[in-house]
């Protein structure tokens, strides 16, 4: 089963492919149709759109065959990793927060989710509850203690 981030590049994927295979051809036969090549705005445009199209068609292929090596059997148990909820101590300044360990493409700071590459992800994978992580970050190096851990196994129903 492909990981909900992976569901969603395929279904992005699809529509780009739609349009560069459908819309594009369309509008590129429409601006042919004007005339004059050389100074046919529309015609460039569409052009630079097919061209922006197979580029991006490319890079989202390329992701999905990177994320469909993971699977939910290939997230270790027990520990930070993707899809975890981690909460976490600051030893200096006190208080906690909660971030979610997500791949880039799902990043929303906001809502405390985090990629799994950014400093303090890196920091906390593979730890568990009761693990001292150091980040350093741009205000300097910041001390953490994990303190509670609900990984992507134990928030997923029973399949």
């Amino acid at each position: 089963m492909d990981l909900p981030i992976v569901q969603k590049l395929k279904k992005n994927l699809a529509e780009l492919q739609h349009e560069l295979t459908h819309k594009v051809p369309k509008d590129l036969h429409e601006a042919a149709s004007h005339g004059d090549l050389s100074e046919n705005a529309e015609y460039d445009a569409a052009k630079q759109r097919q061209e922006f199209l197979r580029a991006r068609v490319g890079q989202l292929q390329q992701r999905i065959r990177e994320l469909s090596l993971y699977n939910v059997q290939s997230i270790p148990a027990g520990v930070v990793a993707y899809g975890s909820k981690v909460t976490v101590n600051d030893l200096e300044a006190g208080g906690s927060q909660v971030y979610e360990i997500v791949f880039p493409e799902e990043v929303d700071p906001a809502a405390g989710r985090i990629s799994l590459s950014s400093p303090i992800g890196r920091a906390l994978m593979s730890k568990e509850v009761g693990d001292e992580v150091e980040v350093q970050t741009p205000g300097g190096r910041r001390n953490y203690e994990i303190t509670a851990l609900v990984t992507m196994h134990e928030r997923r129903p029973a399949e």
